[in-house]
């Protein structure tokens, strides 16, 4: 699904370069569960950017099942953020003055779906979340593992072949950490690619997959338990 080869991505910080991606390659197939480990400043957030089409590197090439992601205009990039990969971040990202259905309905709508089509859509992503009795409610209204899973059920709107999550659990209370992990294992245990950037050894436990960074370097990529 996704190979990347000799991947590298320089940041310029005044008149200093800053590597970031120092010489990267890896391969994830189709309906993996992989995670993303290292300590701050390793690299992982910013493959994820790159994989998230957030990015782009300075030198290398990304391959989304065949197509050259480096080689996309920006509006192509956009298109392919938009329809091919859903986003889940530590801060869920809710915008506070819409309501949960309108926070889901959002990616659809910058699809081009219609409001009726968009609207089914995101009451049924709600009821997949546990969240059918919620949806009028405003992200101020809602527990941090609640809007949480509003973020889970705006990121599948679209229907991505691949999902990214950066630190989805940082933000959230064991319990309600492990409920948003047991939510990401029956979307992968559908199909749905996934890939989790965590500095919790137990997130990552739970992938299929730990690949682990170091000063922009992959440092080992191991098979887990679960695999």
């Amino acid at each position: 699904m996704i190979e990347i080869q000799d991947l590298r991505k320089v940041f310029i910080m005044g008149e200093e370069e800053v590597p970031a991606l120092a010489g990267v390659s890896l391969r994830i197939e189709r309906g993996e569960y992989i995670a993303v480990i290292g300590p701050s400043g390793s690299g992982k957030s910013t493959l994820m950017n790159i994989l998230g089409g957030l990015d782009r590197p300075t030198d290398g090439t990304y391959l989304f099942e065949g197509d050259d992601v480096g080689e996309f205009t920006d509006d192509e990039l956009a298109d392919f953020r938009r329809r091919r990969i859903g986003f889940v971040f530590q801060s869920f990202q809710l915008l506070p003055r819409l309501t949960a259905l309108q926070n889901v309905e959002l990616p659809m709508i910058y699809a081009g779906m219609t409001p009726k089509d968009r609207r089914a859509r995101a009451a049924e992503l709600l009821e997949r979340v546990g969240l059918g009795g919620r949806m009028t409610h405003r992200p101020t209204q809602l527990s941090g593992g609640q809007q949480q899973r509003v973020a889970i059920a705006r990121s599948l709107a679209n229907r991505p072949d691949m999902l990214l999550a950066d630190e989805p659990t940082g933000a959230l209370d064991t319990s309600t950490g492990e409920e948003v992990l047991a939510l990401f294992e029956e979307l992968n245990a559908g199909g749905l690619t996934l890939a989790v950037v965590t500095h919790d050894p137990e997130v990552a436990e739970l992938a299929h997959r730990r690949v682990s960074f170091r000063d922009g370097l992959i440092v080992s990529d191991e098979r887990g338990r679960k695999a």
